[in-house]
Parts: C-alpha cells; sequence; structure tokens
C-alpha cells in the first residue's frame, strides 16, 4: 500500500498512461482511415492497459519487502511479457483466410502487437523511444510503400488479381488466356471446371489467378473482357 499511498507517483503514472494513449492513437487513425479491424478504440485499449500492467509489474516488484532468511527476487517485467503472449491472441483473430486461400490482415496483426509493445515501452519509461518506433513505422506505411508501389521493382508494383470467367465454347479457353498474357498478365494459378444445369447448355467455369501492373481502372479491365465474344460473364477482385 505504500505505492498507493505515495501520491508523488500518481503524475509519473498519469503521464505514462496518457503517452502510450496518444501513440496508440496514431496507429489507430491509421487503421480507421483504411477501414481495417483493429481501429481508433482496440488501439487504445491495448497500448493503454499494457501501460498499466507495466507499471504495476515494475513498481509491485519493489514493494516486496526484503527479509534476511530468504532470497526474493521478483522480475519487474514479468507482467509485461505475459502482454507479448497473451497479444497474440488478438493478432491471431485479426489474420483471416479467403476463399481464394489469400491471406489478409497480417499488417492488422502486426500492428495489434505493437500497440502492446508501445505501452510497455512508455509504461517502462522510454518515451523517446516509443515515440520514434511509431514515426518509423508510419513513415514506412505511408510513404515508403506508396512509393515502392509506384516507382520500385515490378514484383513491388504489381497486384494480386481474381477473374472468374462463364465460357460456353470450350475451344476458346486457349484463345482467353493468349490474351490476358498478351495483356501483359502473368497467370499464377488456372481451374477449370463445367457447369452443368438442367436444359441449359455446358458451360466451363474459369477461375484464374493472376499478377498484373494496374495500368488499368477496375472498371475499364472489367469491360474490356466482358466485350469479349466468347465471354458469357466475367467477375474481377483485385487484392490491395
Amino acid at each position: 500500500m505504500d505505492w498507493l499511498l505515495n501520491e508523488a507517483m500518481y503524475p509519473d503514472v498519469l503521464i505514462k498512461i496518457t503517452i502510450a494513449l496518444i501513440l496508440s492513437l496514431v496507429i489507430g487513425v491509421e487503421r480507421e482511415m483504411k477501414k481495417k479491424p483493429i481501429g481508433l478504440k482496440t488501439s487504445a485499449v491495448i497500448a493503454t492497459f499494457s501501460c498499466l500492467l507495466t507499471i504495476v509489474s515494475i513498481e509491485s516488484a519493489y514493494l516486496v519487502p526484503s527479509r534476511n532468511d530468504i532470497n526474493v527476487t521478483m522480475d519487474p517485467l514479468r507482467l509485461a511479457a505475459q502482454v507479448v503472449s497473451g497479444i497474440g491472441f488478438l493478432g491471431a483473430g485479426a489474420i483471416l483466410r479467403r476463399d481464394n486461400d489469400s491471406i489478409s490482415g497480417l499488417t492488422t496483426a502486426a500492428m495489434i502487437w505493437g500497440a502492446a509493445s508501445i505501452g510497455i515501452a512508455v509504461g517502462a519509461g522510454f518515451y523517446i523511444e516509443a515515440a520514434f518506433a511509431v514515426l518509423s513505422v508510419m513513415v514506412v506505411i505511408e510513404v515508403l510503400a506508396p512509393l515502392l508501389g509506384k516507382f520500385g521493382p515490378k514484383r513491388l508494383r504489381t497486384k494480386d488479381v481474381s477473374l472468374i470467367f462463364i465460357i460456353v465454347e470450350m475451344s476458346k479457353i486457349e484463345a482467353l488466356i493468349f490474351y490476358l498474357k498478351s495483356e501483359g498478365m502473368s497467370i499464377e494459378n488456372l481451374r477449370i471446371c463445367k457447369i452443368v444445369e438442367p436444359n441449359q447448355s455446358l458451360k466451363h467455369k474459369l477461375d484464374i489467378r493472376l499478377t498484373l501492373l494496374p495500368k488499368k481502372q477496375t472498371s475499364q479491365l472489367y469491360i474490356e473482357l466482358s466485350e469479349l465474344p466468347y465471354i458469357e460473364s466475367v467477375e474481377i477482385e483485385i487484392f490491395t
């Protein structure tokens, strides 16, 4: 109870929690602007309570009275270590696998872990280090990544695209593949199946996963593919 009764400790604790909250808002606003699951509230909760647990962990280590007959050794960051482990459950919940086998949410999961790291760092008194880490991450996400997406190597500028075609004539499958390759699209995966419907002609479904340089708008690409005479329908999904 000595620490609770020591009013001199309160301003320092409040400052740490406030700094952790402010730094977490930077991450939260960035995720909110991109409509990601972590959001403003989640980031603030994780960072603030991680900071609180770190403060409690550090201060409680010094509250254990010393004894001559027993050598008591306590780790000041024992609770903080458990925060790092436990936050993995939240991160795992943000990682999603879609129907087309693509994985999303890895950056969001990393941001959850980062929000906890901010709270731990500020709670341990590393204000400048925490602020610099947040600034560095924001520069990479908001400045460096977009620049590489426009001016970097070709592999970094390409987009993953999922295309689903419905074709009536089987002989036109090769024509479609040739057209896609002639437009600079690199086919990564191709799946073909028959569609059998009562009182309907036999159709063929092509599920194609490919990469392309974003030279055209999605609407323009959709119009061009829909205008091919042997295409009955087309569905496009571009992963960003």
